[in-house]
Parts: structure tokens; sequence; C-alpha cells
């Protein structure tokens, strides 16, 4: 007689548990957006930040979500300091980012935010499950979640865990930041992850001397990528010194006026047309 083996019910038991949890959280959000690119130093953390407190401050309930784990700067951008809170249900209570928007990053979680996190993939990827399931997210409009750079466990993690999310990628102007962005736009698109559209960052500024029109890098090469490869374009935001300083004060920009958050606005609205 063949005998079958049977399920093992209390292995299994948690995976289910885990995923209804997940499905559970994931279902009171409404819109869930991943923050992504295949270069560094884009601006991409600066632009999940930005996008986050303007979503909040427009009324929008709000989450904001650092999955860099290696690398997280979204509790500095946002000034934030301390451990999180835990609930009385054993989960984490996000970061107060202001106004209807919480916050959730690795670094709210380490005593000593210099401490170097050195994890393999798995470990990685159940981090990131966790920061759906054990996190306090209640119900939002947005949930806005910042990828470190590249195509790897933790994008890759997002896509497996939310599969209605959608990918806002984030280029600079010049081809050496474009021909990685495309490896991200394929990326998005083997793994079938809608991208709700491309931000050019970086892009040309007014002078606060002559008033004229700068380029420090190239122009146009964002909105050129994007009709290449048949995604939408959100539009460009300019190089500006005052967000550096607002992201090292721990004071989004989005809380002023600038020409940053004008051309921000911009985005929004070709986004939420998007959405």
């Amino acid at each position: 007689m063949i005998h079958e083996k049977m399920p093992d019910q209390k292995k299994k038991k948690p995976v289910d548990e885990k995923e209804a949890m997940m499905k559970e959280s994931l279902g009171k959000i409404r819109h869930k957006l991943l923050v992504m690119s295949g270069k560094g130093g884009v601006g991409k953390s600066s632009l999940a930040t930005n996008l986050a407190v303007a979503l909040a401050e427009k009324g929008f309930k709000t989450g904001l979500m650092d999955v860099d784990l290696h690398g997280p700067s979204i509790a500095q951008m946002m000034g934030l300091s301390g451990l999180l809170d835990v609930s009385e249900e054993k989960r984490l209570i996000p970061a107060d980012g202001g106004n209807n928007l919480g916050v959730i990053s690795m670094q709210s979680l380490m005593q000593d935010k210099d401490q170097a996190v050195i994890w393999r993939g798995p470990a990685k990827s159940g981090m990131i499950q966790q920061f759906i399931t054990s996190v306090e997210w209640g119900t939002l409009d947005f949930l806005i979640i910042d990828a470190p750079p590249g195509t790897g466990d933790e994008p890759l993690t997002v896509v497996q865990s939310v599969p209605d999310a959608k990918a806002i990628v984030v280029t600079t102007p010049q081809e050496v930041a474009l021909a990685d962005v495309r490896k991200s736009i394929n990326f998005c698109k083997t793994v079938h992850l809608e991208i709700a559209g491309l931000v050019e960052n970086m892009g040309p500024f007014d002078c606060p001397h002559c008033n004229q029109r700068i380029a420090l890098f190239k122009t146009g090469g964002g909105q050129a990528t994007a009709l290449a490869t048949g995604i939408a374009f959100l539009g460009t935001l300019p190089y500006d010194a005052k967000v550096v300083d607002a992201c090292d004060a721990g004071e989004p920009i989005a809380r002023t006026d600038s020409g940053f958050t004008r051309d921000l606005e911009t985005v929004i609205k070709n986004l939420m047309d998007r959405l």
C-alpha cells in the first residue's frame, strides 16, 4: 500500500496565518506605490519622502515604508528618532510623520543608527513582510514604499507580497543613469509590476542670481526614455540644493513653497490621473 505523506499542519498554520494577516493589512490600503530606480544617487528617497508628505498634506491617509534595510534614510529625512512603540495587539505603531502620515523604517528598530545590517536574502524578505503584517497601518489612501537601488531582493519581495503595487521609476537626465533605469523598467515588465510612471529628478532649475534656466545634467532624457519604453512620464523635478538641506535637517521641502514643490504638484497631478 502506498502511504501519502500528510501535510505538516504545524508548519502550514503559521504560513496560512501570515498570508491572512498580510491580506488583511493590504486590504485596508487603497494605493501601494513602489518608488524604485536601477541607479543610486538619483534622489529616490527624497522623492518618496516628499511625495508622502505632499499627499498627507492634501488630507490623504498616507504610510511611508522604507525597505532599504542596509541604508535606511527615511527616518533621517523625516526628522524622526527613537524606537517605535508597540500596540496592545503586539504590532508596531508607525512613527508620527505629521498629520495623516505614519512612517516605518529599519532605522527606527535599531538602538544604534550606525549599526550595520548584515543579512542575506531570506532575512530581508522576512523583515519586509513583517513591515506589512506586524505594523498597525490601519486604513490608508496611499502606502509609499521606498526601495534600495537595483532589482534585487527588496523590490522583488514587494512585488511578490504586494501583488497590486505600482512602480514609480526615478531617474536623472544623463545617460549613465538612464541605462540603469531601463533595466528597472524591464524588471517591472518581467515580473508584471505595473508602472505608474517615470519621474526625472535633478532636472533644469532657475538660477537664483540671473533667473536663467540651467541644466547641470542633460535635459529631456527621462521623457525620451518614457516614450521609448512605452510608459507614462509624470514630470521633471528641478535640481535644488534646498532639497538636500531640508533632508539633512529632517524638514521635508514639500511643506514649503519652492520651485521643487510646485513641480512636485505637477507630478502628483499626473500620478492621480494615472491612478
